[in-house]
């Protein structure tokens, strides 16, 4: 990063496979050579307060004020009013965004004002945008979450296509500069993370297979990252016999992926992701061929333990985090699992496989058993893209959280409210596990048909998370958008890095 002069600085280092579309500084001016622009940005609160509007010319002040007189803008979140403006200052527009009360913003909702503004301009010839944010006193930090939300929603997956898209340079007015650059510093460190995870997941199944996974994990070591990646003879050798038996049936081997940020000296936070790179279903093969074509995607919970684990080491987090990836290809061969298989878990429980498209558990299964055996955690949280019975309860608006700790029901359920990566808490009910009893295995990786899938899949993962606090995020439906939100365009969402990210540098109750 350079300084551009003493009063500004470029916050556009981010190392993502894919380029964004623009680039956002934050700076500190208050004259009126600052309006030298294409497009300026003013924000009104719904008490009628606008932000800025003192730094402009008297006339274009009253032109503002009559666009605004008649009450077709009130201010409200979410509304936008475009004029032109006079020659006597050099930008062509004034957008003015509406943010309703600003004592109640959050982080989350700040990122999706920054977005949709990102959205809104993104067709606009003008590559030069200057965003005045003084006096917004009462929302500390809107430069930098502001910037944040500008920059996920530039993200562009752009590898098998030529972009056309011309960069947008986002000029940031703030009070406090010192306090927002370094906060945008922090944020930056986490849009690594969110990129990485959407490249990762982004990535036809054919190029993201579980030795690219590894190697794109490897990278990570130039950060101080301890990178560990166990072959097939090591899962054999440690009788990981739930991952091998999903990965069987492929010709490119299942892996064990570790990746280690050891930021503190306090007991680890094991955060296990489950990273099956194509999913066909086996055997119980997938039914459409829409669904089948969205499987690249299975590995998300993957992608995101590792993009956190990217995000803490940028920004060199004081935290002792390990990041553990079963990595595998669900496919059909002469080789593969079969409906009424037994396999031998590495906990040493056997399971009846009644239906191999229920594959994530198992190589979950096997993972929460090596981050407690190897790294004796304090706190395990696994990521899934796990159920479609989790998309049918919460769609995508909500992640399914499921734990037995009230601490961390709170404190996920807080970090997901302040990034706008909600989770809302399902069911973990001894029922549940007794639909998992096999009559010649230790368990089976089903519950009953037609039942409440999520939570048996969690009862499931719960025989094997241990006696430390655990919590699953079945983030099914998260991980893919088919739209553009505000945040993110239509693809992979990086979904989880921000909200584990929040959580992991928070202080902890436990």
């Amino acid at each position: 990063m350079k300084n551009k002069h003493k009063f500004m600085l470029s916050v556009m280092a981010l190392a993502c496979l894919n380029p964004l579309n623009a680039n956002a500084e934050i700076f500190s001016f208050d004259t009126r050579s600052s309006l030298n622009s294409d497009t300026l940005v003013l924000f009104q609160s719904a008490d009628s307060t606008t932000y800025g509007i003192d730094l402009l010319p008297q006339s274009t002040q009253d032109q503002l004020n009559l666009a605004t007189a008649d009450n077709i803008f009130s201010g409200k979140q979410g509304e936008t009013l475009e004029i032109l403006v006079p020659s006597e200052i050099d930008a062509k527009r004034i957008l003015l965004v509406g943010i309703g009360d600003a004592k109640i913003l959050t982080p989350g909702s700040i990122n999706t004002i920054g977005g949709n503004i990102a959205a809104k301009l993104d067709t606009v010839p003008q590559a030069t945008v200057r965003i005045f944010t003084q006096g917004l006193t009462a929302a500390p930090l809107f430069a930098a979450e502001l910037a944040h939300g500008i920059e996920l929603r530039s993200y562009r997956y752009t590898q098998f296509k030529a972009s056309t898209h011309k960069q947008k340079n986002y000029q940031i007015a703030v009070d406090d500069l010192s306090a927002n650059q370094k906060r945008h510093k922090n944020l930056q460190a986490v849009e690594e993370g969110v990129f990485l995870a959407r490249d990762l997941t982004n990535a036809p199944a054919g190029i993201m297979y579980p030795d690219s996974f590894a190697n794109e994990a490897r990278k990570l070591k130039s950060l101080g990252v301890k990178v560990t990646v166990l072959e097939a003879k090591d899962i054999e050798r440690l009788q990981l016999g739930a991952l091998a038996a999903v990965g069987k049936g492929s010709e490119r081997p299942p892996k064990l992926v570790v990746a280690h940020w050891p930021g503190s000296k306090d007991a680890p936070i094991a955060l296990v992701g489950k990273g099956i790179t194509f999913d066909s279903g086996g055997y119980n093969i997938k039914a459409t061929g829409t669904s089948i074509a969205r499987m690249k995607s299975d590995m998300a919970g993957a992608a995101t333990v590792l993009g956190t684990i990217k995000a803490m080491a940028i920004q060199k987090a004081a935290v002792n985090v390990v990041a553990i990836m079963p990595m595998a290809e669900n496919m059909i061969s002469g080789h593969a699992m079969i409906p009424g298989d037994v396999i031998k878990t590495a906990q040493g429980l056997t399971v009846e496989v009644l239906n191999t498209d229920a594959e994530g558990r198992l190589v979950l299964a096997d993972g929460l058993w090596y981050a407690r055996e190897h790294y004796n955690p304090s706190i395990i949280i696994d990521v899934a893209t796990l159920t479609g019975s989790k998309v049918g309860a919460l769609g995508s608006v909500y992640a399914g959280l499921f734990t037995d700790s009230e601490t961390l029901v709170k404190e996920l359920t807080y970090a997901g409210q302040q990034v706008d990566e909600k989770v809302w808490r399902l069911p973990l009910d001894q029922a549940y596990a007794d639909e998992l009893k096999s009559t010649i295995a230790d368990l089976k990786n089903t519950g009953k048909e037609g039942s409440a899938g999520a939570s048996s899949a969690a009862m499931f993962l719960k025989r094997f998370a241990g006696e430390q606090p655990w919590a699953h995020l079945d983030i099914a439906g998260n991980a893919l958008t088919a739209t553009d939100t505000a945040v993110v365009p239509a693809g992979a969402t990086g979904y989880g890095v921000r909200l584990l990210s929040t959580w992991l540098t928070q202080p902890k109750t436990q």
